[in-house]
């Protein structure tokens, strides 16, 4: 049996973890052949694969990125992109394929396996923990770790300077990096896409950190708004899933701090390290298993569905109902650390 395997979408810690265990438990087990498909959905449109045996993935364990590229190819936006990849896997003599990616690459193979017919099991990913029906996703963690570590750090600069210093962490629509990095980080305002924030409380907190000489830092997620603004984009291009290019906000943030305080205000926007370097332990034990598991559901013949962790467990949900709607953070659980505020 052969068996395909992508990856899509914006790369993350943890992927090279998941192909790892794909092809290890599957060619040691099962007898299982594996082929890879370059840079996502565009691998099977254009038939560029590369050959995947236990020899491809020894060592690729602690490496981020992913060993088989990625992109954001949506073929349902191409001529002919259902059909061209029916032909390419029917070339190849693949009898089930993997995909590895957030809602978009996802929503492509649900769509693909509930309308065409094309065996697909997903294995869930994306640094934002924003995809539904898991606990948690491989990525998020190492992500959060990252904006942490940048966060301690701009602590002693602001401390020296006594300015302000807004942090941009990634989150187009949930705000789960900031929550958590701006939590473990000793963040005085955490902004984020659920809440549109009010600039002039953004203002006052600040201020009455610094009536006890202390610098606030602020952390914001990429996709927050105020409440009389808009969303905050780079330019007005749109990718082949139709989002447009998000960052800025924390620059904009900046310049009003600044405007209305009078207090000195920098920004920094964490951008693409969150997404590169070294997996952390958690991300590479829980994508180890996600791959363990995917294996699992194309021996089984369990099409359509994505593993996802529940608890500690890793169970089994159709695709179409991990992708139909975004886990967002509750409006609870962020007034828990509304106590750090200010």
């Amino acid at each position: 049996m052969r068996v395909g395997v992508l990856t899509g979408g914006g790369d993350c810690p943890g992927l090279n973890a998941v192909i790892r265990g794909i092809v290890r438990k599957g060619t040691q087990e099962y007898g299982y052949h594996f082929v890879g498909f370059r840079d996502g959905w565009r691998g099977p449109l254009e038939g560029d694969t590369v050959p995947l045996d236990i020899s491809a993935v020894r060592g690729i364990l602690p490496r981020g990125g992913t060993i088989l590229g990625s992109s954001r190819t949506n073929p349902f936006k191409e001529n002919d992109g259902v059909r061209r990849i029916k032909e390419t896997l029917a070339k190849e003599e693949i009898a089930a394929l993997i995909a590895i990616g957030g809602e978009d690459t996802l929503g492509v193979a649900a769509r693909l396996s509930d309308e065409h017919a094309i065996p697909c099991v997903g294995v869930p990913k994306t640094i934002d923990n924003d995809l539904s029906a898991t606990d948690y996703t491989f990525g998020f963690d190492t992500a959060v770790g990252v904006a942490t570590e940048a966060i301690d750090r701009l602590h002693t600069t602001a401390e020296s300077h006594m300015r302000v210093l807004v942090v941009e962490v990634m989150g187009r629509h949930a705000g789960w990096i900031a929550l958590h990095s701006g939590l473990a980080g000793g963040a005085n305002v955490i902004l984020i896409p659920e809440q549109r924030f009010d600039i002039e409380q953004v203002c006052a907190w600040i201020e009455s950190r610094f009536k006890v000489r202390y610098a606030p830092i602020v952390v914001v997620a990429e996709g927050a708004m105020p409440k009389d603004g808009q969303m905050v984009l780079k330019d007005d291009s749109t990718d082949s899933f139709g989002h447009v290019r998000l960052s800025g906000v924390g620059e904009w943030l900046a310049k009003e701090i600044e405007a209305r305080t009078g207090k000195e205000a920098r920004t920094t926007v964490l951008g693409h390290t969150q997404r590169g370097g070294t997996p952390s332990a958690f991300d590479r034990w829980l994508a180890t298993r996600f791959g363990l598991h995917a294996i699992d559901a194309v021996r089984d013949g369990d099409f359509g569905k994505m593993v996802a962790l529940r608890g500690t467990d890793i169970v089994r949900v159709p695709i179409a109902e991990a992708t139909a709607k975004l886990k967002t953070v509750d409006p609870a659980r962020y007034a828990e650390v509304g106590v750090f505020f200010g």
